[in-house]
């Protein structure tokens, strides 16, 4: 049997999330207040929110790994004893990790590497990278793999909701104009990751709350009679996180649990504090 190393970004998160897989993190740099810091490794999430609420003046930029530490990462499975390997990373419309990932596997000697661009960002990725090592564990394909990952990828749907824009604005994910425009009118828009990968808006909202309010009408909608897991996503925001959970959970008692995950640093400099996420993945309809 064929030994498949996994691995994926930091923005995955996956340091805030249980598991029991051997899967390897290529992390991203945080620069804030003149330092930089190792996501997790250097900076934690409760550190970084700390951080940004004594200082708002703080605005963190994120630096990613070089196609060099990607190579090295390769490099490291194929002399523990790796065939394979395969590398999750963030949706390439949100960084240029995805690119260097392929630079760095057309470099790399005596391992075949597998690139597979999400096409999101954060606990999904962790869902691929782990249901990749089940599946390595029985045996599977990688084209087998790629299958499975493609219909996670295929049969999600991520929205949330921002508090302050100019987060997304500053580390380039916004323009400034419409950040201008926004701030004029006072929109908190919600957003969305489209089935590309890039984020955009999906309704313009006068305000944080009535965001997330719609941001939970949006999912409820989606999700009627469907299959399905979701999860929260939170940056630093645990009371907001409840609140929707217990909206979801009185409409849709079946459910019993909504998984709660907090954004890393690589994220939330994105997203800013008390950004959140309510997001669902549809789950694989069982043979007959």
């Amino acid at each position: 049997m064929k030994k498949l190393g996994v691995l994926v970004c930091t923005n995955a998160a996956i340091d805030y999330i249980p598991h029991e897989y051997d899967v390897r993190v290529i992390r991203s740099m945080i620069l804030m207040g003149g330092k930089e810091y190792i996501d997790y490794e250097e900076l934690t999430a409760n550190q970084f929110y700390e951080m940004l609420e004594s200082d708002p003046s703080l605005f963190p930029r994120t630096s990613m790994a070089s196609t060099g530490t990607m190579l090295e990462a390769y490099e490291k499975l194929r002399d523990e004893g790796c065939d394979e390997a395969l590398f999750v990373t963030i949706s390439s419309k949100m960084s240029g990790i995805y690119e260097n990932a392929l630079i760095a596997a057309k470099m790399v000697e005596g391992i075949k590497v597998t690139v597979f661009d999400s096409k999101t960002v954060g606990y999904l990725q962790c869902k691929m990278a782990f249901t990749a090592h089940e599946m390595a564990k029985a045996g599977k394909s990688m084209d087998e793999i790629i299958e499975e990952l493609s219909f996670i990828r295929d049969n999600n749907h991520v929205y949330f909701a921002v508090n302050d824009l100019s987060y997304l604005v500053k580390n380039g994910r916004l323009s400034n104009a419409a950040n201008f425009i926004a701030g004029l009118l006072k929109i908190k828009p919600l957003l969305e990751i489209d089935k590309n990968g890039a984020v955009v808006t999906a309704e313009k909202i006068r305000t944080f709350t009535k965001a997330v309010d719609r941001m939970v009408d949006k999912f409820l909608a989606e999700t009627e009679g469907k299959d399905y897991e979701p999860f929260i996503i939170h940056a630093n925001n645990p009371e907001t996180a409840e609140a929707i959970r217990q909206r979801i959970l009185s409409l849709r008692p079946e459910l019993k649990e909504i998984k709660e995950y907090i954004l890393t640093p690589a994220v939330g400099a994105h997203c800013g504090p008390k950004a959140i996420t309510i997001a669902y993945v549809l789950n694989r309809p069982k043979a007959k």
